[in-house]
């Protein structure tokens, strides 16, 4: 997903229909996300590519360095017994 953030953006430069709901003296975080890229886009196939067909195997988050060594080890574990 294609994704835009600016932070302390002039409110000023806003377009004025949300100019007038912000008052143009502020400052803002704006964020802008692609809601429909096409189906021609690069963004619209990212989903299709390689990883994501695996994407629910996938570990998200690790805690700490020992849980990434830990995670490393099981995977070769588990790739020496499938060689064998």
């Amino acid at each position: 997903m294609n994704r835009i953030v600016r932070e302390h953006y002039p409110a000023a430069k806003l377009p004025d229909d949300l100019r007038k709901e912000i008052g143009a003296e502020k400052s803002v975080t704006i964020t802008i996300e692609v809601e429909n890229a096409g189906a021609g886009s690069e963004a619209a196939n990212v989903r299709d590519d390689w990883f994501s067909k695996y994407e629910h195997i996938r570990r998200a988050t690790f805690h700490s360095i020992e849980e990434v060594n830990d995670y490393v080890r099981t995977l070769r574990d588990e790739w020496d017994h499938r060689e064998r």
